[in-house]
């Protein structure tokens, strides 16, 4: 499995450069997540998790990192995240189910607290 949390600093990393190459582009995307994003009738978790389905079901293992930490940060728990996946699997069938996998290993990295790097003090 993967590191996911220097998985998806390492994409954070690419989009940067995406970023510089295509601002007018990326900008649109942007306002597009923000819009996508705003809480109305459903809330930014419940919009977060729909996003981790989503990328459960089509297969696209960044965008699993990015919305198991999204939804993370939106309170989601261990409890919502699985029902989560178990939309996924309904709705995709045996392929869902590995990369239901992959948000599992995702949810388990990235739930842990980041622990501060050791002191190289003498």
């Amino acid at each position: 499995m993967k590191n996911w949390p220097d998985y998806t600093k390492e994409i954070i990393g690419h989009m940067r450069t995406l970023r510089g190459g295509t601002p007018d582009v990326m900008k649109a995307f942007s306002g597009l997540a923000q819009a996508a994003l705003a809480p109305k009738a459903l809330d930014t978790k419940t919009k977060e998790l729909i996003a981790l389905g989503i990328a459960v079901a089509i297969h696209c293992d960044d965008c699993i990192g990015f919305h198991v930490e999204a939804a993370l940060k939106q309170g989601a728990t261990r409890e919502e995240i699985m029902e989560t996946l178990g939309m996924a699997i309904y709705m995709g069938a045996g392929p869902s189910v590995m990369y239901a996998t992959h948000a599992i290993d995702a949810f388990e990295q990235l739930s842990k607290p980041v622990s501060a790097p050791a002191s190289t003090a003498a």
